[in-house]
């Protein structure tokens, strides 16, 4: 594709060089540059582009996307535009043929619910007959096809890439988790999306490395209702005014306490997922979910009010939404013992509130609560999550959870902080193999030990190194050594 057919329509400040010449491929990483290749030079939180531009053009690259001055030899495009965050998206939206208007995308912000409201409306969908893409935080997905997903939002170039092979692959429908940094920084930018949902929004991703304040977070998260045709909106959040004052776009609102147009009531919670009822625009239907949690309930709102809009049948979003599994979510493991062993993702203080409120409503014996917090991440977290364990569960484990550059016995020290304002009782383990294992050689008749924080993830980040950590092989492991010494 000519270098001029790629950058029309984007606001170029000044072009050095031949803009009729074919670039065979657009890259953001030097090392990825081959010959022919538009090299687009990112500003970014670590490290600039701009600085690789030499092993760029060693690598073959053909023309250079630019936000700031340089100096090249000649024969080098260079194209400078005011945001190369942008003109990545920009161009690569482009070069792969504007896949995303071929498509009919649903995306999902917020602080909670994304994966699961993503697998529901992916269930659903397959329900109705279609091929269904995925994009999030577990795994990317055609289909049954599962690929690796290095971040819940893609950069835009690889997001635009996976979006061609989703038609490739004869996918006609895609939803994708849509978070604050991919907003923010404009890795969905040029996507076109015909639904959009907000799901709620929490002091989550406030830092150094993340939104320097709530205003700043939850602008990144409205700027999603600029970009689709119609929004579903969780009318029970106490922003979700603010979100809607700031759309663009047809609105539906979702709840359970407040008037919504898709409203929830008779709500019954039970071990293996719960059931309400609905009245809404397309009729009032009883409903059941696969997955137990009030938080589940507006999880399934917000799936349901996005593919009713979608025209998908009542009887396919109920089908879809019974039979909806997600990984890390709630998920028992099998132990075969008088105990059982949940896995689950949360990792802030209003995620672990809400599982362990679901598995106290049902629970027969304790709540054994085993959780770390993250390195590099908001320090009020900690105490938080600590006061929630300590408040909820009968016996809370304080362990690792990824610490990267920071001390995981200080990161635990903290998360005591909290759990020191209750009267809850707990112990410290740093490893957390160990703790696991502590948890299920000290278990009793009819406990729920949760294991929180990793969910999903298989690995755990240190600062030195990332380990592969599965949980699910950690207490298959535990259990057949126990096994096999008699215990």
């Amino acid at each position: 594709m000519f270098l001029r057919d790629l950058v029309k329509g984007l606001k170029v400040l000044d072009v050095k060089g031949n803009l009729d010449i074919d670039i065979s491929d657009i890259a953001y990483d030097s090392r990825k540059v081959k010959k022919g290749s538009l090299f687009v030079c990112i500003d970014g939180m670590t490290t600039d582009g701009h600085k690789y531009i030499p092993s760029a053009l060693e690598n073959g690259a053909a023309a250079l996307l630019v936000q700031k001055d340089v100096t090249v030899e000649d024969g080098v495009t260079v194209v400078k535009i005011e945001d190369t965050r942008f003109g990545l998206a920009f161009v690569s939206d482009a070069f792969f043929g504007h896949p995303s208007q071929k498509l009919h995308l649903i995306g999902v912000t917020g602080t909670k619910g994304k994966t699961t409201t993503t697998y529901m409306i992916k269930s659903i969908l397959e329900h109705s007959g279609q091929k269904v893409g995925l994009v999030g935080t577990i795994a990317n997905m055609i289909g049954d096809e599962v690929l690796y997903a290095q971040r819940t939002t893609p950069e835009s170039y690889d997001l635009q890439s996976l979006f061609e092979e989703m038609l490739e692959k004869g996918v006609t429908s895609a939803t994708m988790e849509v978070s604050s940094q991919g907003l923010a920084l404009d890795r969905v930018g040029c996507c076109d999306f015909d639904i959009g949902i907000f799901t709620n929004i929490t002091s989550d991703h406030i830092g150094p490395r993340e939104h320097k304040d709530f205003d700043d977070y939850l602008e990144a998260k409205a700027k999603l209702f600029r970009m689709c045709k119609k929004g579903v909106i969780n009318i029970d959040d106490p922003h979700a005014q603010r979100i809607m004052e700031k759309a663009e776009c047809e609105i539906t609102t979702f709840g359970i306490e407040k008037d919504a147009d898709i409203k929830a009531y008779d709500v019954v919670k039970h071990s293996t997922g719960v059931d309400f009822k609905i009245t809404s625009p397309w009729g009032n239907e009883p409903i059941s979910v696969s997955i137990p949690g009030k938080f589940n309930v507006y999880n399934a709102l917000a799936a349901i009010g996005a593919c009713a809009l979608s025209g998908i049948s009542m009887e396919s979003i109920k089908a879809g939404l019974a039979n909806v599994k997600v990984k890390g979510r709630a998920e028992v493991v099998e132990t075969g013992r008088d105990f059982t062993v949940m896995i689950d993702y949360a990792h802030n203080a209003i995620s672990l509130e809400n599982i362990l409120t679901t598995i106290k409503d049902y629970a027969p014996g304790r709540v054994v609560c085993l959780f770390g917090c993250g390195g590099d991440r908001d320090k009020a977290r900690r105490f938080e999550m600590g006061e929630v364990s300590g408040r909820l569960a009968d016996f809370t484990i304080i362990t690792s959870d990824n610490p990267r550059t920071e001390d995981p016995d200080a990161i635990i020290n903290d998360i005591e902080t909290g759990i020191k304002r209750t009267t809850g009782k707990y112990i410290k383990i740093t490893e957390r193999r160990e703790a696991i294992k502590y948890a299920i050689d000290n278990a009793q008749p009819k406990d729920i030990i949760l294991l929180a924080g990793k969910g999903h993830e298989t690995y755990q980040e240190f600062k030195d190194k990332t380990i592969h950590f599965d949980e699910r092989e950690v207490v298959a492991e535990i259990l057949e050594k126990k096994q096999a010494a008699g215990c």
